[in-house]
């Protein structure tokens, strides 16, 4: 962990300190100033929605990484096993370890559509490749409600922020599309069938409408629940007629999937 070069799995600390000194390209800069104080700052008076996100932030918690291309094969490879070594390291990190993932930003300019087809790109891409085999007490089905996103055999939320949020400032991000990987053991004890977890839940809403001046999205939901989906919630829509109707990943037992013979992922470097 904390190697040079843009697509280690680094802390915050050291994030921080490769910012200020800029030795990070400009895209990441912009994608780690605005994710913090979106996550430290407040709007109208009220602060992130999310307090166990803004409070790990404050205490220095997550782990980070930067991707320089969504649709390289070498680039995802290393973010594969980039998030595989977060996997192997986050039970052991001090708090709620999750990983913050910044990705270049698009040279031309992305419809919502656009980033929707990206992140389960994103997500198919590390389903095929993952060398551990989908959990057996998960379904394969996403419209099962007991569905989530699995990898390195953790069942996992990848809560996703965009450009394309103009009113719900919670996920927003003006750079690029950005991921926050949050394995379900770091939930535990404040899942909705928790006396802590509904409590946090219903402050969670309460700032969500005061934060994004919006009701909270309709898909937002509770995972387990009948009813409630979880793929529709790691990339909330805003425009139904450009997000998918259905989830567009497929998810099988077969494993394993593909092959992953590689060579050294590409330089990252610049300050573009």
């Amino acid at each position: 962990m904390n190697e040079s070069g843009v697509q280690s799995l680094v802390d915050q600390e050291t994030l921080s300190a490769r910012v200020d000194d800029g030795d990070v390209p400009r895209w990441v800069r912009r994608h780690f100033e605005t994710f913090t104080d979106a996550l430290l700052g407040e709007r109208g008076g009220t602060p992130f929605p999310c307090h166990f996100g803004a409070q790990s932030v404050r205490d220095g918690e997550p782990l980070y990484t930067a991707v320089p291309s969504t649709t390289d094969p070498d680039a995802l490879l290393s973010f594969r096993d980039t998030l595989l070594e977060y996997l192997d390291t986050y039970p052991d990190a001090p708090g709620r370890a999750s990983l913050v993932t910044f990705f270049r930003p698009p040279e031309r300019e992305f419809t919502e559509a656009d980033y929707h087809e990206t992140l389960w790109h994103l997500l198919q891409f590390l389903h095929v490749h993952d060398p551990e085999p989908w959990p057996a007490e998960i379904p394969t089905d996403p419209d099962d409600p007991h569905w989530e996103f699995c990898f390195g055999g953790e069942p996992m939320f990848p809560t996703c922020r965009a450009p394309f949020y103009d009113d719900r400032k919670s996920r927003y991000c003006p750079v690029g599309l950005e991921i926050t990987f949050q394995p379900r053991a770091l939930f535990e004890g404040i899942t909705h069938d928790t006396e802590a977890g509904e409590r946090a839940r219903e402050q969670i809403q309460g700032r969500l409408a005061e934060y994004d001046g919006v009701c909270p999205h309709a898909d937002l939901g509770d995972w387990g629940v009948e009813g409630d989906r979880e793929w529709p919630q790691y990339l909330f829509e805003t425009d139904p007629e450009q997000s998918p109707d259905e989830c567009p990943i497929r998810v099988t037992r077969e494993h394993p999937k593909a092959a992953t013979p590689r060579g050294e992922p590409p330089a990252a470097t610049g300050d573009d």
